[in-house]
């Protein structure tokens, strides 16, 4: 990207990659209940938060540019690449979509996905035949979904930082860590000794390898 350019006030990026990535991720997750859509709409909210930094007008630059300036002498601002904050402050050279973060950062956007479109699945299974979802993911976690969303988001976080998503980034995993809690209550009052059984084995959101669960129980 020509570093000369200013990279800010493209507001059909903006628009474009919101809605691109709002819309994958709902044929992800197709959220269903009154807890999906609250689940979908914050991440939503951190999504429309990012883009309209990345592309539209730089807060977060705006904000510490007097501290980047003197820091940073003779720093272009304006440019796509000084918005990767993370490579500016470690100092280092090249363009920041090849950089260790960035790929990390991928790998984080892009294995998310993958996991929130599994679980998906095992879940509307498990509801349909009404048991205890403990199959692919679910024999790893009790809660993939939520991870899925939150691993995206430290992806996003290691890829373009942002003031905003970085104060909403805590808020967001305490209410998904929170609705996960009432899900375990829910389950356990429709599932009874077989989810006692299934949370004792299975870690809610950091797994452990392999899994505890044998895929066959319910």
């Amino acid at each position: 990207m020509n570093e000369e350019v200013p990279a800010y006030g493209l507001w059909p990026l903006v628009i474009i990659n919101t809605l691109v990535f709002i819309i994958f991720a709902f044929s992800f997750f197709k959220p269903r209940t009154p807890r999906d859509w609250r689940t979908f709409g914050a991440f939503s909210a951190f999504l429309v938060a990012l883009f309209t930094e990345m592309y539209g007008f730089p807060l977060s630059i705006y904000l510490l540019s007097g501290w980047l300036a003197a820091r940073y002498p003779g720093i272009d601002l304006l440019t796509h690449n000084s918005g990767h904050l993370w490579q500016t402050l470690f100092g280092w050279e090249g363009d920041p979509h090849f950089s260790p973060l960035h790929l990390l950062s991928d790998g984080f956007i892009f294995g998310g996905f993958i996991l929130l479109y599994a679980a998906w699945k095992v879940l509307y299974d498990a509801q349909r035949t009404g048991t205890v979802a403990v199959t692919s993911p679910y024999g790893y976690m009790r809660h993939p979904q939520y991870v899925a969303f939150i691993a995206i988001m430290v992806g996003f976080l290691l890829q373009w930082p942002t003031l905003i998503t970085l104060a909403m980034f805590p808020v967001l995993v305490t209410m998904y860590v929170r609705l996960a809690r009432r899900e375990e209550r829910e389950s356990l009052a429709a599932f009874g000794e077989a989810y006692v059984r299934y949370a004792a084995a299975t870690p809610a959101f950091l797994p452990r390898c392999p899994p505890l669960m044998s895929t066959s129980q319910h």
